[in-house]
């Protein structure tokens, strides 16, 4: 079994960095880029609490249960990476099974449709069920949010089930949380269309 542990992932379309406190210029213009923190069904970090938000990831990757990547579009003119347009993480890690959550994921708004969600989920699903061995991936979503829950099935993930009045949103109202899992055995289906995705830009 591979460790889980920092690994910068390159796709076609973006390369996931290990997280650092040197991305946190670029987050903050990635998160004004739509406004993102006032979108209620998220929880997006608003420019000033950034920083925090950093800290808040790497802790709990110190801790062993998360381990959080800085999204970056590739530059199509030199290949290289390009400008930072979000945050994804592997979350409530389980190392013995191995088991893992994407999730705390969110994007600017300008790269919707240019084909990086796809790409980073592309990512994330291949080194966690090709390299580190994992049975299953799991993802999370608040009930009301039906943007994030018809993407999620759109990948192909099956719905476990609703966990009711599970945990709180930033204001303090009780959210109930949907539950959907990949298997290792679908993950090539999940693939297949992960990829014809991609190559549409989707």
């Amino acid at each position: 079994m591979t460790p889980i542990q920092p690994i910068t992932l390159t796709g076609k379309v973006v390369v996931l960095e290990p997280l650092a406190h040197s991305h946190h210029d670029g987050l903050v213009e990635a998160a004004r880029d739509g406004e993102l923190w006032k979108l209620w069904y998220t929880n997006v970090p608003a420019p000033d609490r950034m920083a925090a938000e950093i800290d808040r990831r790497l802790a709990l990757q110190e801790l062993g249960s998360m381990l959080p990547f800085a999204t970056r579009l590739i530059d199509p003119t030199t290949g290289g990476p390009g400008r930072v347009i979000g945050m994804t993480t592997y979350m409530n890690i389980d190392a013995d099974t191995p088991r893992v959550e994407i999730g705390s994921t969110w994007n600017a708004a300008s790269s919707h449709g240019s084909g990086s969600n796809a790409d980073s989920k592309l990512l994330l699903l291949q080194h966690a069920f090709e390299t580190l061995g994992c049975p299953a991936v799991e993802f999370r979503t608040h009930w009301l949010n039906h943007q994030s829950r018809e993407a999620i099935a759109r990948l192909g993930a099956k719905q476990d089930g609703v966990l009711r009045s599970h945990s709180r949103t930033s204001d303090g109202v009780l959210r109930d949380t949907v539950v959907f899992s990949i298997l290792e055995h679908e993950w090539p289906m999940v693939r297949n269309g992960l990829e014809y995705r991609l190559a549409r830009k989707r």
